[in-house]
């Protein structure tokens, strides 16, 4: 059955329809989750209530979109909302899932170990920390990233920037010994 057909159900609140999409996106967005809130059992809420959440709102998809895009911001929303509530300062990032991207001329040599680039991440600021994260590991552009935290397009270039200039210090002193 074609993606767009099953969204067209579950705005007609067909159940079967439903439980195929959550089967369909169930695991991607249990790892995007596990990137953000470190804990397995945090992450499944973090999805099922996206999921609720995504079948409430079902009406409001418009298809301008992938429906797994969309589910995506929506799990991404929670569970930065939920870190925040929590006063979380981790994220985690789990081995396969780090994905720079072809920005610009960031490099980290080639003894940076991903647990060393996961510390580094840990001790980002938030502000930076959440940035980083949605645009270096999520793939998201600008726009979206300020859709998604309430902030402009400037300040996320802007964090993005500063943030990776801290995580690039980070790693150097990582390298070089300083640091811990």
């Amino acid at each position: 059955m074609f993606q767009i057909e099953l969204v067209e159900q579950c705005k007609a609140n067909d159940r079967k329809a439903q439980m195929q999409l959550y089967k369909q996106y169930c695991e991607g967005m249990y790892a995007v989750a596990v990137r953000f809130v470190k804990d397995a059992d945090d992450a499944e809420d973090m999805v099922q209530e996206a999921f609720i959440k995504a079948f409430q709102r079902i009406h409001q998809f418009k298809g301008e979109v992938t429906f797994g895009a969309w589910l995506k911001r929506i799990v991404v929303n929670r569970c930065i909302d939920f870190l925040k509530s929590k006063h979380q300062q981790k994220v985690e990032l789990n081995e396969g899932h780090l994905h720079v991207s072809d920005d610009e001329d960031w490099s980290v040599d080639d003894g940076v170990t991903l647990q060393k680039v996961k510390k580094a991440m840990d001790g980002l600021p938030e502000k930076y920390r959440y940035v980083v994260q949605l645009f270096l590991v999520e793939g998201y552009d600008h726009s979206e990233i300020a859709e998604i935290l309430g902030i402009s397009d400037t300040a996320s270039r802007t964090r993005l920037l500063r943030g990776k200039a801290q995580l690039k210090e980070k790693l150097k002193d990582v390298a070089y010994g300083t640091g811990s």
